[in-house]
């Protein structure tokens, strides 16, 4: 008998435990539904998205709501809640990235006179973490901090060329239908040949990117954005030039190595043995 009871209780167990991390799951799910063109749901676009009937999607919303990782919203939707901005600014703020690059983003804005912004990468694409802007330019282009960048865009390309999970990155891409996913994938080996990106995204508007490396690999993009009339595309472009200067010059602040394929790293470090 006390056998029985006691794989009984064992079997009880381990459905709460599947319990507990599909429920964790679930969460995580509803939450990577918010990006900049998303920015409230509600309870019937949950179920709808994720496959829920409208009284699940609606009790997770409301205990999301409770434990402060929702807000309820004056339309009556659900919008990120105080405990999600608190530890979205929490973990940005502990970024050794983001606390050593505004000096360098400040020169990068002066020099070219254009918008200087850092990008970390996120759940699925970079997301805008710093912007530095020249006051003097006759046109700003101003860039929302905590904006959720496409994948078409310069800095989304050279996170897909030099991320780590190559993995992920391809099955990112692969969601994409195939003329759309033939072209990233050339742009992708291109940023990978060069080591740098050059974008129109918003139409009219330029962006030019770099990757930053620490010492586990790339954790961040450097890029500047302004009107095409402004900022050109070429390779040969002198705000390239300052792009990537000021991207090497943070990496190397921050222990990394700027690129293994790096034509001017081999120059300094001489050939390997």
């Amino acid at each position: 008998m006390t056998k029985s009871t006691r794989s009984s209780d064992t079997v009880r167990a381990d459905r709460g435990d599947q319990a507990d991390i599909q429920a964790v799951s679930r969460v995580s799910q509803i939450l990577s539904l918010f990006e900049p063109a998303t920015p409230e749901v509600t309870a019937g676009e949950v179920a709808e998205r994720l496959g829920l009937n409208r009284t699940t999607a609606y009790r997770y919303c409301t205990s999301l709501v409770a434990a402060g990782l929702l807000e309820r919203s004056a339309g009556g939707g659900y919008v990120p809640g105080g405990l999600l901005l608190q530890l979205g600014a929490f973990a940005i703020g502990h970024r050794r990235v983001v606390n050593l690059a505004p000096r360098h983003m400040r020169a990068l804005s002066r020099a070219t006179r254009t918008s200087a912004v850092l990008s970390l990468w996120g759940l699925t694409g970079p997301v805008v973490s710093r912007v530095e802007e020249d006051v003097s330019a006759a046109v700003i282009v101003s860039v929302r901090v905590g904006s959720h960048l496409p994948l078409d865009t310069a800095q989304s390309k050279v996170f897909l060329a030099y991320h780590a999970d190559q993995l992920s990155m391809g099955r990112l891409m692969a969601n994409l239908p195939g003329q759309a996913q033939e072209e990233l994938r050339a742009d992708v080996e291109r940023v990978r040949a060069v080591g740098h990106c050059s974008a129109m995204g918003t139409p009219g508007i330029v962006a030019v990117a770099a990757p930053v490396f620490d010492e586990y690999g790339i954790c961040a993009t450097m890029a500047v954005v302004a009107p095409d009339n402004t900022l050109a595309m070429s390779d040969d472009a002198p705000e390239l030039r300052a792009v990537v200067d000021a991207a090497r010059a943070l990496t190397r602040e921050l222990g990394g190595h700027y690129r293994p394929d790096d034509p001017e790293q081999q120059a300094v470090e001489g050939p390997q043995a």
